[in-house]
């Protein structure tokens, strides 16, 4: 008995010990440069929005936050790495939907579980997707879209240059019962340019991608995927207003840390990105990239990972979208 005794008082110390020392780190993060990782190229949209919020939060931290891209593979690359990384708060990750919402949703065996493998820190906002077509299509709202497409089956094809406007696409092609065909691409840039010449005649995609094709008269827009009109594009209706109000994909991005961060971190960040979301400099650099801010608590983020989840299975189900290895 004295011998179990012994090795619960050691435990005890030793848990005792180890929080004291995961406190002591806490209270005096961060000490060192801070990793954000972004899983897209240099000069996308994404890698504005944290190049942004890193000028705006090192001054306050008083250490530097370093950007990482880490492109390709949907974002899965680079949040594999941050599911290996230590959970200290020294390594972050920029997160979108195409990597925790649209990832673990179209492969078999997907790398990580966003519900287990990460922690959420707070919700960064959301990215205006508009349905896009090409001006010699005789249409200019999305009700005419549907009912040419139904007039003309297997003569509509549209663009998927990412998971999320390849969702979405599929979402609205299988809740109309279109038959339309879709046509992959690597990325936005040479889907645009087919939208524009008419190799293709649809497509869901960003504002950044095919607004300024739209304001040059290349392009006609006839709604944004989000619940609310764009500030650049305030005549463009919402899904709801164009009459389809059950649209519930969004393309939305996040902050993340590895799994098991110490709460005082995750409430560290959290308070530093939220601060970060009334700077007018990071207000104005968002509105240029057509982004709408949304704190959170780290619990409400857990709870839009979820629901989106949730949100791309239906979707991945509806449209009949091929689950990949």
């Amino acid at each position: 008995m004295k011998s179990l005794a012994r090795a619960l008082g050691a435990l005890t110390i030793l848990a005792t010990c180890t929080a004291g020392a995961g406190q002591a780190a806490a209270a005096d993060y961060p000490n060192r440069p801070i990793r954000l990782i972004v899983h897209f190229p240099a000069g996308t949209s994404t890698d504005v929005i944290a190049r942004s919020f890193a000028d705006s939060i090192s001054p306050k931290l008083g250490q530097q936050i370093i950007i990482d891209n880490k492109a390709g593979a949907e974002g899965s690359i680079a949040a594999s790495e941050l599911k290996r990384s230590a959970p200290d708060g020294y390594t972050i990750l920029l997160a979108t939907n195409s990597a925790m919402s649209g990832v673990p949703t179209t492969r078999k065996t997907p790398p990580y579980d966003v519900t287990t493998d990460f922690t959420p820190i707070t919700d960064i906002g959301r990215y205006n997707f508009f349905v896009y077509v090409n001006k010699d299509i005789p249409v200019k709202t999305l009700s005419e879209l549907i009912a040419y497409a139904k007039a003309n089956p297997g003569k509509i094809a549209y663009g998927a240059p990412h998971i999320t406007g390849r969702l979405a696409s599929a979402t609205l092609v299988a809740a109309n019962n279109l038959d339309v065909t879709p046509v992959p691409y690597k990325g936005e840039p040479t889907a645009i340019t087919d939208l524009i010449t008419g190799r293709i005649q649809m497509m869901i995609s960003t504002s950044g991608g095919g607004m300024p094709q739209v304001k040059a008269g290349k392009l006609v827009a006839l709604a944004t995927i989000l619940d609310k009109r764009s500030p650049i594009a305030p005549d463009v209706p919402t899904m709801a207003e164009a009459g389809f109000p059950d649209f519930k994909i969004q393309p939305w991005a996040a902050l993340f840390g590895p799994a098991n961060m110490p709460p005082e971190i995750v409430a560290r960040l959290n308070k530093a990105f939220t601060e970060a979301m009334n700077d007018p400099a990071v207000k104005q650099r968002m509105a240029e990239q057509d982004f709408a801010l949304k704190p959170s608590t780290p619990e409400q983020l857990g709870e839009l990972v979820k629901q989106q989840l949730d949100v791309h299975r239906k979707a991945v189900a509806a449209a009949g979208v091929e689950i990949v290895d």
